[in-house]
């Protein structure tokens, strides 16, 4: 269906801007020559700006690890996505586990997020998983599909289309457990039925679905080699370049 994959490193809380800028440096001749995979990678906010810089003319984009829903005002502590667009990104990852469970943040705040993201011309990276509790009851797919339709809302099918999906179990993250391919090929082929009944079977098909539950460079190929996985939300494998690299060129 001619889905081009991607890969998007999630930096999350982790290194200044100066170590920022050197790993950015020293990534960019590793994946310099893959042209078939769209290449991301997610620092903080107060990275973005050099790290951006530091990405100009190479094959990687940046993007954010989150955004307000409101484009300005008295928001202390916020970032809108006008002023992500402004500094470079062009993606931002929206709804992550580590939000939803730490933040206690809610479809409908991920809902509006979205919204405003699309609004500015940026590419929302919408995550939704269930947790331990949640798989082992048996209530993966009604988790999923919940979150995600709720998250959508009633964006339309030319919306959406600039959207990208992560599945990220919450149980197989930085937990030691880890999902099989075949679990993760499972999930993937319901939530695009799902997206297929939310937004049309040509918008759902077209969309690309990232798996991000502890990829690294030793089962990236096994995990990106399912027909429905078109890509990766890497997380600490992401802070190390050649570790990032390789999982790249496993879906290169």
């Amino acid at each position: 269906m001619g889905r081009k994959p991607l890969v998007v490193g999630n930096w999350k809380m982790n290194r200044t801007v100066s170590e920022g800028v050197a790993l950015a440096r020293e990534l960019r001749p590793k994946v310099a020559e893959l042209e078939a995979v769209d290449i991301a990678i997610c620092p903080s906010f107060t990275a973005l700006d050099a790290v951006g810089r530091a990405l100009e003319g190479s094959n990687i984009a940046l993007g954010a690890q989150d955004a307000f829903w409101e484009g300005q005002g008295a928001f202390t502590g916020e970032v809108s996505a006008a002023q992500l667009k402004d500094v470079g990104c062009r993606y931002v990852i929206l709804g992550h586990s580590e939000r939803r469970r730490q933040l206690g943040e809610t479809d409908e705040e991920v809902h509006r997020k979205l919204k405003a993201v699309l609004a500015c011309g940026l590419t929302p990276i919408l995550c939704v998983g269930e947790s331990l509790e949640e798989r082992e009851a048996n209530e993966t797919v009604a988790v999923v599909s919940e979150q995600t339709e709720h998250s959508i809302g009633n964006l339309t099918a030319e919306t959406a289309g600039r959207l990208v999906v992560a599945y990220e179990p919450v149980w197989a993250i930085g937990t030691g457990r880890n999902a099989t391919p075949e679990q993760v090929q499972e999930v993937h082929a319901l939530l695009r039925e799902h997206l297929g009944k939310l937004l049309g079977s040509q918008p759902a098909s077209a969309m690309r679905l990232l798996y991000g539950g502890s990829v690294n460079a030793a089962n990236a190929k096994g995990l990106m080699s399912q027909p429905e996985v078109d890509g990766a939300l890497v997380g600490g494998a992401s802070l190390l370049a050649e570790e990032f690299a390789a999982i790249v060129r496993a879906k290169a």
